[in-house]
């Protein structure tokens, strides 16, 4: 299972959500899914990414919001805002996945469909979202 191919399609049905705030239903995303070749792991991960991340999303965007520094969730590249908000699931609700691996996996997704500056950006406000969970945890 390519858990990267996986993170990149969340990553366009989130941006669709985050576009019509339609949230998708079995129907879009069995049609969404009808143009891709993938085998059931990587749609059940992405599928799994995206209704935990739209789920949550209050939540999320409050802890990314606490860690931006004068720069509002809403003035950002529709793009980026969906890499970190799907990222940021991950590190709050998946314990199953490193945080090192979702940062490193969110920068990565970040150069191949924003800009290096994104990366850039979303990495420390991801390790900056990292120290404080760990904080809150001990």
């Amino acid at each position: 299972m390519s858990r990267r191919k996986a993170r990149e399609y969340a990553l366009q049905i989130l941006y669709q959500y985050d576009l019509t705030r339609e949230k998708p239903d079995r129907e879009s995303l069995d049609l969404f899914w009808q143009r891709y070749n993938v085998n059931d792991s990587v749609r059940s991960f992405a599928e799994d990414l995206v209704n935990g991340t739209i789920k949550n999303m209050k939540q999320i965007d409050k802890v990314i919001s606490s860690v931006t520094e004068h720069w509002e969730l809403k003035r950002m590249a529709v793009v980026d805002r969906n890499i970190l908000r799907a990222a940021t699931y991950e590190l709050l609700y998946r314990d199953d996945i490193p945080a090192a691996v979702t940062i490193n996996e969110a920068i990565e997704i970040a150069k191949k469909y924003s800009s290096k500056e994104a990366a850039s950006f979303i990495n420390g406000l991801l390790d900056r979202i990292t120290k404080d969970i760990k904080k809150r945890v001990h």
